[in-house]
């Protein structure tokens, strides 16, 4: 059973977004320069946009789990330190060590997914909440709040040319089925898209991951 109401859950957004503004213009224009690096794609690219995705889970961790979220809902300890976590996943597997690659080589199924996934979380996301009757400041923004983040960090996912390493995975996809349940029981509609594009973005990745790797045990097979 969620520990607040929808009324308490909306307030505690509305003093969140007036405590930050106009941090989240900022948020859209780190967002936009993540969607340009990786549609340009220059050397050293592919580490600033995973250090963008890491700056805003360490964001949405710290600033709004751990200093707000916590004042209604003592399990945002918890999910502060998950997001945390996917910070330092991404700054170890992207910016550290290098093994994520975003582009846009070609367009396919997958990359009008990735696109569209990330249209849904910088816009159609804010417009449903405002058709809802909870918009700006009651609503949760792109960048700052975990929801929307999520599913821009499932866009770019989908947008990558290398396989995405599993442990990536796995808290972006819990946080998914926790928005949905928080969807259903506080009527926040526009979260029920958390879920359908986490459950299908894991599985097209998972299912892309295992055909990549089928591939090179055929190309090592054959060589050999």
């Amino acid at each position: 059973m969620i520990p607040f109401t929808a009324e308490q859950f909306l307030a505690l957004f509305a003093r969140y977004n007036l405590a930050i503004w106009p941090l989240q213009i900022i948020f859209y224009f780190i967002g936009a320069a993540a969607i340009l690096l990786l549609m340009r794609h220059k050397r050293g690219s592919d580490r600033i946009v995973s250090a963008i995705l890491s700056f805003l889970w360490l964001w949405n961790g710290i600033a709004y789990h751990f200093l707000h979220f916590s004042q209604i809902n003592r399990a945002a300890v918890f999910f502060g330190i998950l997001f945390v976590v996917q910070a330092i996943l991404f700054a170890y597997f992207g910016v550290i060590k290098g093994e994520m690659a975003y582009g846009l080589k070609k367009i396919g199924p997958r990359q009008v997914f990735g696109l569209a996934v990330i249209a849904y979380a910088m816009g159609i996301y804010p417009v449903l909440g405002a058709l809802a009757g909870h918009g700006f400041p009651f609503s949760p923004m792109f960048g700052v709040a975990p929801c929307p983040t999520t599913i821009f960090t499932f866009g770019l996912f989908l947008l990558t040319t290398r396989s995405v390493a599993s442990p990536l995975l796995v808290i972006p996809l819990f946080w998914s089925v926790i928005g949905f349940g928080a969807a259903l029981s506080l009527g926040i509609t526009e979260d029920i898209g958390l879920i359908v594009v986490g459950v299908s973005s894991v599985i097209i990745l998972v299912m892309q991951g295992r055909r990549v790797k089928n591939i090179h045990r055929l190309f090592h097979g054959v060589a050999r």
